[in-house]
């Protein structure tokens, strides 16, 4: 009797000593496995904690192994200097370029060109390496780029096209981390680039490669070894079908930079930015240009999204956007046609269909533009999407514009935010982007009253504050007829 009770008293104690399990994306802890996570929803998240469940640490103390601590004015700063890889608009987004040690995960649709301009990053920086600062040859920077989603001859044909073939751009075609982390400890490696973390396995871990698990130890040990060696390591991620990256939320905690590859596929122009950089602003944003010859970098890409049309049309209007702290001069064109149907059609191309909507019912509303019976179509030039409220007003003159057939002034752009009272607001930056705009030629700006705040516009521009949309119309020529 006694000795029964004696084990029942004690399966408890034991029950808890035992690991339970744990969400690996919130932390949810639970004593049983499930498949789905109880707090964040997560399938596959949850794992065994090899933890205790609730008795003293098991970690001892150990002497320092690595370097004592010092004071922290007595670290050593130049040796975590950023470096350049040799690819301007990547080093802008970056802020300067790869530190060592620096791990940065680079995500990305499929198809958008991750891996063409990683190559070509590989090749650039293995030949940065032997050129010294006064032209002199220097000692050679080995690169390792890693493929586990195509053969190295894949890789090799396409290295061929973009011109990035390099003696000391090292090619190896691996899924298995143990195999991976052989040739970095054999090369010993400048920079390692991996593509992508999603097709590495470890045999040490059950699981398929890609799933919450595998990443988890795959982007641990890489981790580990871009520490260990100061080398920084640039890991391509995939997406999810909403455009967030695939695998556990703490692989964006555990690396130090995290960058957007973003595209359209049927646009030659790609954007890259920064969601998190430990080293530099998150508000940057690199553009580049995908051809079949490869992927370059543009230093000025407003000339993409600004048609040098010959003949000057109704219905057109140029804006200038800010993509994170770059402006970018944009076309927006409109076309009102007289519609058939019940419903007229309302169809847009890089512009939000909702806010074309709004900037519709307030023509109609304030200003008097019959609209009601008119297929209406706006799109931008050159495949940009535009998502800021800094173009509303650009959007309104366009389709004005269309309705009334009558062009706009030459070399004008405008600039603001509608309101459903038809008033216009004032934009962040509009001093950036009018010096951008005077920069392309643009002579004549239309701007919401005071938002020059004092600032003296460019030279040789002309300034038009208006306070509504319907000064606006009247100010461009472009005013109609109002209701009775």
């Amino acid at each position: 009797m006694t000795s029964t009770t004696s084990a029942r008293r004690a399966e408890p104690r034991s029950r808890a000593s035992r690991a339970g399990f744990r969400c690996g994306e919130c932390g949810w802890t639970t004593s049983k496995w499930v498949g789905r996570c109880g707090e964040c929803q997560a399938w596959g998240s949850v794992l065994e904690d090899a933890g205790p469940g609730g008795g003293a640490p098991r970690t001892a103390t150990v002497a320092p192994t690595r370097a004592l601590a010092r004071p922290i004015a007595e670290i050593d700063v130049e040796a975590s200097r950023a470096r350049p890889t040799g690819v301007d608009e990547l080093d802008r987004v970056l802020g300067g370029g790869l530190v060592p040690g620096a791990v940065v995960l680079l995500a990305g649709e499929p198809g958008v060109g991750k891996s063409t301009l990683l190559l070509d990053v590989a090749s650039r920086a293995a030949r940065a390496g032997r050129e010294g600062g006064d032209g002199t040859a220097a000692t050679g920077r080995r690169v390792l780029y890693i493929t586990g989603e195509e053969s190295a001859g894949q890789v090799r044909l396409r290295a061929e096209r973009i011109g990035a073939l390099d003696p000391h751009l090292l090619l190896a075609a691996e899924t298995d981390l143990g195999t991976v982390l052989g040739h970095v400890e054999q090369v010993d490696p400048d920079l390692l680039v991996v593509d992508s973390v999603q097709t590495i396995a470890s045999a040490a871990v059950d699981g398929a490669a890609g799933g919450v698990s595998q990443v988890r130890e795959v982007a641990g040990a890489l981790i580990a070894v871009a520490k260990e060696r100061d080398m920084p390591v640039v890991l391509v991620g995939h997406v999810t079908k909403d455009g967030s990256v695939a695998g556990p939320r703490t692989l964006e905690h555990l690396v130090d930079v995290v960058c957007q590859f973003e595209g359209e596929r049927h646009s030659r122009l790609r954007l890259l930015r920064a969601t998190k950089n430990r080293y530099g602003p998150t508000d940057e944003v690199g553009c580049f240009d995908l051809s079949e010859a490869g992927i370059t970098g543009l230093t000025d890409p407003s000339g993409l999204f600004v048609s040098n049309a010959l003949h000057h049309v109704p219905g057109t209007c140029v804006t200038v956007t800010l993509e994170g702290r770059r402006p970018l001069a944009t076309e927006v064109q409109a076309l009102v046609a007289p519609s058939m149907l019940a419903n007229p059609r309302r169809t847009t191309s890089g512009i939000d269909a909702s806010r074309l909507a709004m900037v519709l019912a307030v023509l109609q509303r304030r200003v008097g533009a019959r609209l009601a019976d008119q297929d209406v179509y706006v799109s931008t030039v050159g495949g940009a999407r535009v998502v800021e409220p800094s173009a509303d007003l650009s959007l309104a003159l366009a389709t004005a514009s269309s309705r009334e057939n009558v062009a706009l002034p030459r070399g004008m752009v405008a600039v603001g935010e509608v309101g459903l009272a038809g008033e216009i607001r004032a934009v962040t930056g509009t001093t950036r982007r009018l010096a951008e705009a005077a920069r392309l030629g643009f002579v004549r700006a239309v701007v919401p009253a005071g938002s020059l705040d004092g600032g003296a516009a460019p030279a040789g521009m002309e300034i038009l504050e208006v306070g509504d949309l319907a000064e606006a119309v009247r100010v461009c020529g472009v005013a109609g007829d109002r209701h009775a």
